[in-house]
């Protein structure tokens, strides 16, 4: 019941609905309107023929009066005499054979006798159709008179009236009881199939990546004929089109992952912000550089190692070299430094690039002295390097994408290491000036150095450590910010 009622308000609710039924019911109401036209007359023409059997006691008695060669004066007078009192008859007119009025009595008839007499009964009914004139010709009265009547038509106006207002609730009636019927017939067959199919085409677009959720109310019905054959092409349609979209998600989805990986990959190759650059302006591939004004860079590298991989399995070496250099990749992370590149055993570092850093020297000062104590866990020595100043940095390559340094302060960090000690970090004399006040250095003095001649260099001094303690000097607060002492900080340094 209710299923039947939510399925009539939507037939209702339906735009093709509501024009199929207003164009059937004007349809029919137009073709009964044409069959019971005709009918209507003739009714009119039948209830003014009974008007006229009235008139015909009047015309008996006129002839009767004219075989007795009554005068024509006297033939309506004694006409009238024998009228009842609520006769229809409201008046007539006597005319001669050459149409010339001889005699009339109460309401004059608009039809008059034409000069050549009449052949044939004419009739007249008035515009308002209250009055009805009748005209018999001169052979009902030996060819010498022709009389016309004039008849009340009211009681055929009224009848018609009713008579037009029973046709119209007929024809209505009728009209809406075959639209009706129409209706429920065809809205059974097309218009409820069509109203599920639209429903089905909704829920279709929803769960189109989704067809276990599908559920499809036109398919639990046997649908016959064209309207079945579309319901059956669009359940084929639809496996197709959620086939493919599963297919493309699942492209999609591989896409994205392989994108995140190679994303992954060359951000692991390439500092974040020159990879992002890098991977927006791919298409145009100019050249990426900045200069920076005062960056520091760190040299690191593992003494003796060259000898070790002389008498060591390949495996063994590698991975003994990815376990140290993994440690200081996660000291660099750590610090917010960004590792540059690693030669051989040789490991290199930079603070303040690609991104400005204000204690960029502080940092790479931290991360050296973190380097030392995390290879003291392996039979390993370094020997770090660390230089402050300007450089250009940029990506060079087409295929293989380098991230590198220039200048002469690269250069100068690299002789700190290769003419520094064993187990020791030595900084330049720019790099002593940053950090002086930070941390606490031995001069050594000036050395030679390749290429550059003579240089004054320092090499750090950990501090002992009661050193640390505020008491023993102002400068510990600081210490405790970049130093990873014993203690708590201790713990804190990457294991090998």
């Amino acid at each position: 019941m209710v299923r039947g009622l939510r399925a009539s308000l939507g037939l209702v609710k339906s735009q093709l609905s509501q024009k199929v039924v207003v164009s059937i019911f004007l349809s029919l109401v137009a073709i009964e309107f044409v069959v019971f036209i005709p009918s209507y007359f003739q009714r009119r023409a039948d209830k003014l023929r009974e008007l006229e059997a009235v008139s015909e006691e009047v015309l008996l008695t006129l002839k009767a009066n004219v075989m007795q060669d009554m005068l024509s004066t006297e033939l309506l007078a004694s006409a009238q005499a024998n009228l009842s009192p609520d006769t229809i008859i409201l008046g007539a007119a006597l005319y001669d054979e050459r149409g010339q009025r001889l005699d009339s009595f109460g309401e004059a008839p608009v039809l008059m006798s034409p000069a050549g007499g009449l052949d044939d009964i004419q009739r007249l009914l008035t515009v308002n159709g209250t009055r009805y004139d009748v005209a018999w010709p001169s052979r009902q009265f030996q060819e010498r008179y022709v009389l016309v009547i004039r008849h009340d038509a009211t009681s055929v106006k009224r009848y018609m009236v009713q008579y037009s207002f029973g046709i119209f609730c007929i024809v209505i009636l009728i009209s809406a009881f075959l639209t009706l019927i129409t209706m429920i017939l065809l809205g059974r067959m097309v218009i409820y199939p069509l109203l599920l199919l639209r429903d089905d085409l909704c829920h279709a677009a929803k769960v189109v990546d989704q067809p276990d959720l599908a559920e499809f109310k036109s398919l639990n019905h046997t649908w016959r004929g064209e309207l079945g054959e579309v319901i059956r092409a669009f359940a084929a349609m639809f496996g197709q089109i959620s086939q493919e979209v599963q297919e493309r998600q699942q492209a999609e989805a591989a896409l994205r992952s392989e994108q995140e990986k190679t994303e992954a990959l060359l951000q692991n190759v390439l500092p974040v912000a020159i990879a992002n650059r890098l991977k927006n302006d791919l298409s145009n591939r100019t050249a990426i550089a900045s200069r920076f004004e005062n960056v520091t860079i760190l040299f690191a590298d593992i003494v003796g190692f060259t000898k070790l991989a002389a008498h060591t399995a390949p495996t063994d070496l590698v991975c003994q070299l990815n376990d140290i250099f993994s440690v200081f990749d996660t000291l660099a992370e750590r610090h917010g430094l960004e590792k540059i590149k690693t030669i051989g055993d040789a490991y290199m570092v930079v603070g303040g690039v690609p991104a400005p850093m204000a204690n960029h020297a502080e940092a790479v000062m931290a991360m050296a002295i973190d380097m030392q104590r995390a290879v003291k866990r392996h039979p390993f020595k370094l020997r770090i390097g660390i230089n402050t100043g300007p450089v250009v940095a940029g990506v060079i390559g087409k295929k293989k994408f380098s991230y590198d340094l220039w200048g002469d302060t690269v250069n100068v960090a690299s002789r700190m290491e290769s003419h520094g000690v064993v187990d020791r970090i030595q900084v330049s004399a720019d790099t002593h000036t940053l950090l002086k006040d930070k941390f606490h250095f031995e001069d050594r003095g000036c050395i030679d150095v390749k290429g550059r001649g003579r240089m004054h260099t320092y090499l750090w001094m950990p501090l002992p450590l009661e050193a640390l303690s505020p008491v023993a000097s102002g400068r510990a607060p600081m210490l405790k910010n970049v130093l990873w002492g014993s203690g708590e900080a201790a713990d804190q340094s990457p294991s090998l």
